[in-house]
């Protein structure tokens, strides 16, 4: 399958037959996949070869680059040493795509690689506008319960990280080696789909400052995370108006900021 490759490996242990076994795994494939604008490279990030114009247009809008309507055309090229996704701009987006230039390979791990100034670091983002959205415990715990089923990637490799959207159901879900791109993809792919961002973000990653800030660059009011979060990503969702749930389990969780869209009453779910 794209995205995943059988890797021949010996087996140890004792739940197998005593001594080496041979055998395949599948693992996720890991490539350098470059973020080009208006044909010049600002990113070369190590990422998953899957979703990849999804990919395009949700880097482009959480790191503040371009909105949608100021993309005018996505293409995807393959080439001997990865991708490169090619992404045209209309020209009020210039401006922009100047102050966010970046010359960068970024390892997976890392969401900041290649930003040359702290201010860019630790960029202002959007305040997430007031609404009716509401999820109740429950509600939270089966988003959560809800996600691992939209994991094909992850079942087959063990080796990637995943983002859903959750509005009522899973409405869509990414997959990649890396959690920001998981994002990435999932941030575009709501974009291309017409998916309001009505609803919480569903990670199976800890949350860092970077996450927050490409959430709030969606305007998705809540983050349901797997993992914990850093003490200053709770800050900055707390100041940007976003829920933040982590540790979250289909049989708990904890609530780091905005407690009020925590509610019993499942009428209120937007």
């Amino acid at each position: 399958m794209n995205g995943a490759r059988p890797i021949p490996r010996l087996a140890f242990g004792s739940s197998v037959i005593p001594g080496a076994h041979p055998g395949k795994r599948m693992l996720p494939e890991e490539v350098a996949v470059a973020l080009s604008f208006n044909g010049t490279t600002q990113a070369v990030m190590m990422a998953t070869p899957e979703d990849l114009v999804d990919f395009g247009y949700g880097f482009a809008l959480t790191e503040g680059i371009a909105t949608p309507d100021e993309i005018l055309s996505v293409e995807v090229e393959t080439l001997p040493k990865g991708r490169d996704v090619q992404l045209w701009l209309a020209p009020k987006a210039e401006v922009r795509l100047a102050a966010r230039r970046r010359t960068m390979t970024g390892p997976v791990g890392c969401g900041l690689c290649g930003i040359d100034s702290l201010d860019q670091a630790l960029r202002d983002v959007p305040t997430v506008a007031p609404s009716a959205f509401r999820m109740s415990p429950a509600q939270v715990m089966a988003a959560v319960a809800a996600l691992p089923g939209e994991q094909r990637l992850h079942d087959m490799t063990r080796a990637v990280h995943c983002a859903g959207f959750w509005n009522g159901r899973i409405a869509l879900a990414r997959e990649d080696v890396g959690r920001h791109n998981a994002l990435d993809k999932l941030v575009g792919g709501m974009l291309r789909g017409g998916i309001q961002p009505e609803g919480a973000v569903v990670l199976t990653s800890r949350v860092s400052i970077d996450m927050v800030q490409k959430v709030a660059m969606l305007g998705a009011p809540m983050i349901i995370a797997v993992s914990a979060p850093t003490a200053d990503a709770v800050s900055l969702a707390e100041t940007a108006g976003i829920t933040l749930v982590a540790l979250a389990r289909p049989d708990r969780f904890e609530v780091f900021t905005h407690s009020d869209r925590l509610t019993t009453e499942e009428s209120h779910v937007g």
